[in-house]
């Protein structure tokens, strides 16, 4: 894909972003800007760098290049200011102490708007119950974190995040072990978040639901393919051709779709 223009007003951007992990390039030179108020579906094939991408956006890799946040270089910016603009859901996400509560669990969503020894605000509160009851997980507050099922625990995590009221939200396979009708209220949530103006960015697998997304960003050996908005004609050829053409995408009630291309052998 060819360099963008970058622009310091899109509230997250990358310039020349690379990543070498155990001496290999896993991330090699991406730029991309992420448009305010909008979510960005990142797609590609296993190995394509998505996960790795969304780790150094966060910080949580070291990386050569630029991230922006805000504006302002990740590599300088205050580490509470960072913890309080951008919120991350990662894969199988073990950060949460086991013992805790539900309720307690999403409250560490708001540690960095708290100081240290304070009691949790009335704006904390209300933070952690609209979360709880924007995922489902209202009923289950006073539950151990430890005896929910994968899914519940999923969607528990992601209130933790949605709790920080971080005006970048960045999600790593979010929906692993979430069931279609929750996956359904999920995306609900995600168009809510940025109808109020919250960046998202997520990694996902479930491709009908990244169609649905405002942008795709399809990944590949490293290096982004394609971006642009997921309705769009060359977003479906895209997604069709990184996954060699095993995947088809087309339009029924108006919506695109992705199915299976089973009369295709899969090229390594």
């Amino acid at each position: 894909m060819s360099a963008l223009r970058l622009k310091a007003a899109s509230p997250l951007l990358a310039q020349q972003l690379q990543v070498t992990l155990d001496r290999k390039a896993v991330l090699r030179g991406i730029d991309v800007q992420f448009p305010v108020g909008q979510w960005t579906a990142v797609v590609g094939p296993n190995g394509a760098g998505k996960s790795t991408l969304l780790k150094a956006l966060a910080g949580l890799l070291p990386f050569k290049g630029e991230v922006l946040l805000l504006g302002k270089s990740l590599h300088t910016h205050p580490l509470k200011l960072k913890a309080q603009q951008l919120a991350w859901l990662g894969q199988n996400d073990t950060s949460a102490g086991e013992g805790l509560s539900v309720y307690d669990t999403v409250m560490l969503g708001r540690l960095p708007h708290q100081t240290w020894f304070a009691a949790p605000s009335a704006a904390d509160h209300a933070a952690v119950v609209l979360a709880l009851q924007q995922t489902q997980a209202w009923d289950w507050r006073g539950r151990g974190l430890d005896a929910l099922s994968g899914g519940e625990r999923q969607r528990v995590l992601l209130a933790r995040a949605l709790a920080v009221q971080a005006c970048v939200l960045l999600m790593d396979e979010p929906l692993a072990s979430v069931d279609p009708p929750h996956q359904a209220d999920w995306v609900n949530v995600v168009r809510i978040l940025t109808a109020q103006g919250t960046t998202v960015v997520s990694v996902l697998h479930e491709l009908n639901i990244a169609l649905a997304a405002d942008h795709l960003l399809v990944m590949r050996n490293g290096l982004t393919t394609h971006f642009g908005a997921a309705v769009s004609d060359a977003s479906a050829r895209a997604l069709e051709a990184v996954f060699d053409h095993r995947v088809q995408v087309h339009m029924l009630n108006q919506a695109r779709i992705a199915s299976l291309n089973l009369g295709v052998q899969y090229k390594k």
